[in-house]
C-alpha cells in the first residue's frame, strides 16, 4: 500500500506565532519536528505526507516549506493566507512562487472566528477566485455550526477543489448534538464535490467517552461521502493527546476493513495523491539533510 498521511503539522514553539497553544494542553507546547515523526511514519509504512499550516501567518507556510525541503516524505505544503487582505491574490502568488511547488492549497484557520457565517462572505470571492487560477486547494477547517456556510460557499463555487478538515470536527460526546452535524455533512456530501479527511477524530472523543463512542460518527462519513472521497490523516502531534500514530493508523485501518473493504489503497493514500495533484515521483528540488 502506497500510504499519504493527508494531514499531519509540525512547528517550532519560539517563531512565536502559534498563538492557539497558549490554551492547548501542556504536552502540545513544544517543538513538534520531523525527526520525532519520521521513525512512527515509517513504522506504520506511510511513504508521504500532507503538512498543512498550525499558525495564521505567511511566515509559518515559508517555514514549512524550510521543512518540507528537508523532510523528504513531505509531498506539500497547505499553507496559510490572509484571505481578507485586499492584494490576497499578490499574496497567493508569492506563496506559489516561493514554495517552488510545494504549495498544494491554503487552509483559512475558520473554526477560529465567531461568526458561523464567515466562509460565505462574499468579501471571500476574490481569494477563492485566486486558489482556483492558482490550481491550489482549499482545506476548510470548520466547527460544526459553520458547515451551512461552507455548503454556501461551495455551491456558488462548483469548481473548488475542497475538502473538509476533520470530518468537521464533530463534538463526539453522547448528546444530542450528533444530528446537528450529522445533517449538514450529509447535505455537503450530497451536493458537493467536497472530499473529507478521515482525521482528527480521536481528539474530538470526550474524556469520559471509549473509542467506540466514535462509530456512529465514522460510519456517517464513509455512509456520506463513500471511500472515493475520504482520506486518512494522522492529525500529528495534536493526535498525540488521545493516541499515537500507529494506534490511529490501526484504528482506522480497522473501520475502512469494515465499512468499505477494498478500498483501503484509495482511502490511505490514493484519493490523496488524486486531490492534492501530487507527482508520482519524490519532488526533484529536496535537499539531501535532515534539521
Amino acid at each position: 500500500m502506497n500510504a499519504i498521511d493527508a494531514h499531519q503539522h509540525y512547528w517550532r514553539v519560539q517563531r512565536g506565532d502559534y498563538g492557539w497553544l497558549d490554551d492547548a494542553p501542556h504536552v502540545l507546547r513544544r517543538d513538534f519536528l520531523p525527526f520525532e515523526l519520521n521513525p512512527h511514519r515509517a513504522a506504520a509504512g506511510v511513504q508521504r505526507a500532507i503538512l498543512v499550516q498550525a499558525a495564521p501567518t505567511e511566515a509559518e507556510t515559508r517555514f514549512l516549506f524550510e521543512l518540507a525541503q528537508a523532510d523528504r516524505a513531505v509531498a506539500g505544503v497547505v499553507g496559510w493566507v490572509d484571505v481578507e487582505a485586499a492584494d490576497v491574490d499578490a499574496r497567493i502568488a508569492a506563496l506559489v512562487r516561493d514554495g517552488n511547488g510545494l504549495l498544494l492549497g491554503l487552509r483559512p484557520m475558520a473554526q477560529d472566528i465567531a461568526d458561523p457565517d464567515w466562509l460565505a462572505r462574499p468579501g471571500l470571492d476574490a481569494a477563492f477566485a485566486s486558489l482556483q487560477r492558482h490550481g491550489l486547494a482549499f482545506d476548510a477547517l470548520v466547527r460544526p455550526d459553520q458547515l451551512p456556510a461552507l455548503l454556501a460557499r461551495l455551491e456558488r463555487e462548483p469548481q473548488l477543489r475542497a475538502v473538509l478538515d476533520h470530518g468537521g470536527k464533530p463534538s463526539v460526546d453522547g448528546a444530542a448534538s450528533f444530528e446537528a452535524w450529522a445533517a449538514p455533512i450529509a447535505a455537503l456530501a450530497a451536493r458537493t464535490s467536497l472530499y473529507c479527511k478521515f482525521s482528527g477524530l480521536l481528539t474530538q472523543l470526550a474524556p469520559n467517552l471509549a473509542e467506540a463512542a466514535l462509530a456512529p460518527y465514522i460510519e456517517h462519513l464513509f455512509a456520506c461521502f463513500g471511500p472515493a472521497r475520504l482520506l486518512w490523516g494522522s492529525d500529528w502531534p495534536v493526535l498525540t493527546l488521545r493516541g499515537d500514530y500507529a494506534h490511529w493508523f490501526e484504528l482506522a485501518r480497522a473501520y475502512v476493513q469494515r465499512l468499505a473493504p477494498g478500498h483501503e489503497e484509495a482511502i490511505f493514500g490514493g484519493n490523496a495523491a488524486a486531490f492534492y495533484r501530487l507527482a508520482p515521483i519524490t519532488y526533484p528540488h529536496r535537499k539531501e539533510t535532515t534539521p
